[in-house]
């Protein structure tokens, strides 16, 4: 999360305000390209569109050769995004300022009549303690008939004083009107002597008797309204006998309409079992919280418990889904998980046409080359950006990966000069780098089953067939048939929780330019068989000259699923 908000404060624009922020991301188990283009896009498309914050993004983990490019060029990895499902932090917030729970009923309602506000938060050091409504005011108002309710609520006199515009004549402002009732003395002291008990709060007008009488009878507060003149006589008794005097400019019945609503809020306030939500809860769920609850408000929550706003059905109508730049990838299965939540600005592709659909229509690149990065090094041409060195590295490296140090049948002349020009802008030999890279990804003694299965994992789904073929290249035979023995078990075992039909993984050898081709599934190895015209006496499945996915293996199972009943 520090990363995620750190990244948008460095990118605000030069008058303090958030850009929108456009991420650019590649698919799930990301490789070399899908990481190095997503970097290198994100850097072009900052250098010439400066409304919109262009992040890099990746939807999975970084594997080691891709770690060992990103290293060797100084580039941090990509920013991880789980899902792009609209979360609280996409809806536009009401800033509705807290208050703490100290304040009378009244300021609480003069705040939400100028603000426009129903519900009010009530904070203690950043801090949800609880939340007032206009509903719980009234109630306070109209149901409330107890005249010890005011000492029972613990009211300051500073809120008496505010609520009654009044001045503190005799006693200390800081103090709490604790015990007692609250009495209008509106008969004769004779009488009154009867009413008035130990504490009370008394409420009366410029009449001395009664005054002294108050005092005698041990009130701990007497309010004199209409704004009446307090004789030194009575100041100097009321200090003698610790009774605090109050003058107000509003009568007797004013005072009376208004002292209750000097209360404290906290002694109102809804305190336990707050309906919440956090900055990180996605919207779909929040929205069937919402029907269930019949709040106007809810307070939200960073990830540290701080209070950051309020947010309201009215609020959803708002909402601002997540941009997107799709890269080496235009395959639905293969794309960012909630990709049905965002939207989808451009895609730049080298793939075949996938099952991706948009809502609207979008910018869509897409050349038959042999990397995503290639076709970004023509955009920087094309546009005139200079490529700064560790960005040329990156994309030289994305080439290399993507082609196998141009053995891949995917490779083209456009690829291979583009590799050529990168290397004299990064300062890089082109072979002593694939050597080194290829080594750095292949090393996979340390790593588990389920981490070598996932390094470049793909699926896909062709005339109601789906199926999942990852793949591993090295330059060493030998760490070949020790992945396999990793790797076969392993996917015996998960094949049930794959949601897949079949499932294939390449080991492919870049030296001898093959693959050995490992099959699982009920009808994996017949799709094999009649794919490459194999005979089915064959056990080791080798097919010499193969080592692309995209442009050997893939096509020539599509030719063949296209023609099978699901």
């Amino acid at each position: 999360m520090s990363q995620f908000i750190g990244r948008l404060v460095a990118n605000m624009d030069h008058n303090g305000q958030n850009k929108r922020a456009v991420y650019i991301v590649g698919h799930k188990n990301p490789d070399t390209d899908s990481i190095c283009s997503a970097i290198a896009y994100a850097y072009l498309k900052n250098k010439c569109d400066n409304s919109c914050c262009y992040l890099a993004a990746r939807a999975g983990q970084v594997n080691q050769e891709t770690q060992y490019v990103l290293n060797a060029f100084h580039a941090e990895p990509p920013l991880y995004l789980h899902d792009v499902m609209t979360d609280v932090r996409d809806i536009d917030m009401n800033d509705v300022e807290g208050v703490t729970d100290d304040i009378s009923l009244s300021k609480a309602w003069h705040l939400m009549r100028d603000r426009g506000d129903v519900t009010l938060p009530v904070i203690a050091d950043g801090k949800l303690t609880g939340i007032i409504t206009i509903g719980d005011i009234a109630n306070a108002y109209m149901d409330v008939y107890d005249n010890c309710i005011l000492s029972i609520a613990k009211t300051s006199y500073r809120n008496i004083l505010e609520t009654l515009d009044a001045k503190m004549i005799v006693g200390d402002e800081s103090g709490y009107f604790e015990s007692g009732e609250v009495v209008i003395a509106t008969a004769n002291p004779d009488v009154l002597e009867d009413y008035i008990h130990k504490g009370d709060m008394v409420i009366l007008g410029n009449r001395y008797e009664t005054q002294l009488c108050a005092i005698e009878m041990g009130a701990s507060c007497v309010v004199i309204t209409m704004g009446a003149k307090v004789s030194k006589t009575i100041q100097i008794f009321a200090k003698e006998h610790n009774c605090i005097i109050i003058n107000t400019p509003y009568d007797t019945f004013t005072v009376a309409r208004l002292i209750n609503q000097s209360m404290p809020i906290g002694f109102f306030m809804k305190k336990d079992k707050l309906a919440t939500f956090r900055i990180t809860d996605k919207t779909e769920d929040i929205r069937a919280i919402m029907k269930k609850k019949r709040h106007h408000d809810f307070p939200v929550l960073d990830e540290e418990d701080n209070y950051v706003g309020m947010i309201s059905r009215r609020n959803l109508m708002n909402l601002r889904k997540k941009s997107l730049i799709l890269v080496d990838h235009n395959e639905l299965s293969q794309t960012i998980d909630g990709i049905e939540f965002a939207e989808i600005l451009e895609i730049i592709d080298h793939h075949r046409i996938g099952t991706l659909e948009t809502v609207s229509p979008v910018y869509f690149r897409n050349q038959p080359l042999g990397c995503t990065a290639t076709i970004i090094y023509q955009m920087y041409r094309e546009r005139g950006i200079e490529i700064p060195k560790n960005i040329a590295g990156l994309m030289m490296a994305a080439i290399i990966s993507d082609t196998l140090m141009f053995h891949s049948p995917t490779v083209t002349e456009i690829d291979k000069e583009a590799a050529n020009q990168l290397s004299n802008i990064c300062g890089v030999e082109l072979e002593e780098f694939a050597i080194d890279m290829f080594g750095a990804g292949s090393n996979l003694s340390d790593k588990g089953a389920e981490e070598i299965f996932n390094q470049d994992y793909k699926t896909f789904s062709v005339n109601g067939f789906n199926f999942g073929v990852g793949q591993i290249n090295s330059m060493n035979s030998i760490e070949l048939d020790e992945i396999k023995d990793k790797i076969t078990p392993y996917i015996k075992e998960q094949l049930p929780n794959l949601n897949i039909d079949m499932c294939f993984f390449m080991l492919t050898n870049i030296v001898y330019e093959k693959t050995e081709l490992l099959c699982f599934g009920e009808r994996a190895n017949d799709l094999v068989y009649e794919a490459f015209r194999i005979s089915k006496s064959v056990r080791k499945i080798e097919l010499k000259s193969l080592v692309s996915r995209k442009k050997q293996l893939i096509p020539a199972f599509v030719s063949v699923l296209q023609h099978w009943e699901a």
